[in-house]
């Protein structure tokens, strides 16, 4: 009897001694994880272009001269700041100023052979009535009168002729002095010489007519930039002029700008089928200082649809397929479904099946990460 309580006993404490070595030296090492504590904060619902946007000015002018000439001044250069009505560009009058002159000359002789001609009918009318005045007492034949009257008609007809011309000539020299007046290209707003294709010395030749003149200075409002960008046509019904955007541009990499949508196109563009858009216009609510928008550079524009502040979220690259995700519990992982509301690229609501709190595995790019698994926790900061 003793026999078989020495040999229990014996088991029973090889089977303790398996058991701490189970627990202990033969227990398998928890695996390293990355965990983000459930937390509250923003959670934002947002949209972005399809294809890269552009920055565009509103108030943009690329300016020819009306008439041919060579320059002769040039006083702001390319980058410069000019204010409303600033000289541009200023061409050689000379010529003009010289037609301007014989026009006047002309003027005076027009005005002069006008005078004589009125004088001249002046005359013929009087001497008409007195030939009538004759010719009514029998002195003179009704030939002579006749005669009388065709000079009336003629001098008049001249007279008329040259007041013509004189209006001509008038006509000819405002003609002149508003040509004269074209040699000097002005700012039609404050803005910045983005573009000078002229040097002085240069002559702009006159284009046939119908056709105007190419484009000689390029002024742009730098205070009117805005982003122009495809949206895709799924996300068109949802966006509406005064929602609030994040702006990028590739000249300032890392770095958005605070801005609004200012305008939805009314149609959707349909130049690729499988690719259909909504062009959109975003402007910046402020450009701080030191920063240059050109025009032409490459953007994108997000679009925030949806803002809730003070939820409950974790990092979308934690959610698992079928809203799921492995929290860490007693040093091993536990699977837990989850409800979610608004979600973007970095973050997810959790409206239920977690707490604040909670440690939710964002390492999942091994396949052993799964539920069950004994795991150590490296805690990240949200």
């Amino acid at each position: 009897m003793r026999r078989w309580i020495w040999r229990i006993g014996v088991v029973l404490a090889l089977v303790a001694i398996g058991v701490a070595l189970r627990f202990t030296v033969f227990r398998p090492v928890p695996m390293e994880v990355q965990a983000v504590a459930a937390s509250r904060g923003v959670v934002e619902e947002s949209v972005t272009n399809s294809r890269a946007g552009t920055v565009k000015a509103r108030r943009r002018a690329q300016i020819s001269p009306e008439i041919g000439g060579r320059a002769v001044e040039i006083p702001h250069r390319e980058g410069d700041q000019v204010s409303q009505g600033d000289v541009l560009l200023r061409l050689d009058p000379a010529v003009l100023d010289a037609r301007t002159l014989l026009s006047r000359r002309e003027l005076e002789a027009a005005r002069a052979q006008h005078e004589q001609a009125c004088t001249n009918a002046r005359r013929a009318q009087r001497e008409r009535d007195r030939l009538s005045r004759l010719a009514q007492d029998g002195i003179i034949s009704t030939d002579v009168l006749d005669q009388a009257e065709t000079t009336v008609e003629t001098t008049r007809s001249a007279c008329e002729a040259a007041a013509a011309v004189v209006a001509q000539a008038q006509a000819s020299i405002v003609l002149q002095e508003r040509q004269s007046g074209l040699t000097v290209i002005r700012a039609p707003f404050a803005g910045i010489v983005a573009n000078l294709s002229i040097e002085i010395g240069e002559y702009i030749t006159p284009s046939p007519p119908g056709m105007p003149i190419p484009p000689v200075i390029d002024l742009i409002d730098p205070a009117s930039v805005y982003v122009g960008a495809p949206m895709d046509e799924v996300d068109s019904a949802r966006i509406q002029p005064g929602q609030p955007v994040r702006l990028s541009v590739d000249s300032y990499p890392g770095r958005t700008f605070p801005g609004r949508v200012l305008r939805v196109a009314p149609y959707v563009l349909d130049r690729e089928e499988q690719n259909r858009t909504v062009e959109i216009e975003a402007g910046f609510d402020e450009i701080p200082a030191g920063v240059r928008l050109l025009p032409g550079t490459s953007a994108d524009v997000e679009v925030i649809l949806e803002t809730r502040p003070q939820v409950l979220r974790i990092p979308t690259p934690s959610l698992l397929e079928g809203n799921r995700v492995l929290v860490v519990a007693n040093g091993v992982l536990v699977e837990k479904k989850l409800t979610v509301g608004l979600k973007n690229w970095d973050w997810t609501e959790v409206r239920t099946g977690l707490a604040a709190g909670d440690p939710v595995v964002t390492s999942l790019d091994r396949p052993e990460v799964q539920a069950g698994a004994a795991v150590r926790v490296r805690q990240d900061v949200p």
